[in-house]
């Protein structure tokens, strides 16, 4: 666990927020894989929920992980699992299928939340705790 702390920020409960973040991460998976339910929503509204999932999830990340390089792997990471989901979705599902716009509504997501670093917002659950 030494490695992680080191790259997490210095935050009281480092290993609740990094488990939170975990379960945000299994709740998108899970979501996405099984069956939709019946809404009669307006057609592609559900980019706008790719890219906010995406986002919440990425900036999330910001308010974890301190180093550079670590938020670099997170959102490959995010990326490469927003494309395998959509994947699955195809390949693994009679209820949903792959849609390549709905992988890029995800990498815009994690684009845009991890650009949160550049804000003043990257420390925001830093002082929230007054460190």
């Amino acid at each position: 666990m030494a490695a992680v702390s080191t790259t997490l920020k210095p935050l009281r409960r480092q290993g609740f927020w990094l488990g939170l973040w975990c379960a945000a991460v299994l709740t998108v998976i899970v979501v996405c894989l099984i069956p939709p339910p019946e809404l009669n929503l307006p057609q592609n509204s559900d980019k706008v929920e790719h890219l906010l999932a995406y986002f919440i999830l990425s900036a999330s990340a910001v308010q974890l992980f301190g180093s550079r390089r670590a938020l670099c792997w997170v959102a490959a990471g995010l990326v490469a699992m927003g494309v395998g989901i959509e994947w699955a979705q195809g390949a693994l599902t009679a209820t949903r299928m792959a849609d390549p716009m709905d992988a890029l509504a995800n990498a815009s997501g994690v684009l845009i939340g991890m650009l949160t670093v550049l804000t003043p917002l990257r420390d925001l659950l830093l002082r929230l705790q007054g460190r």
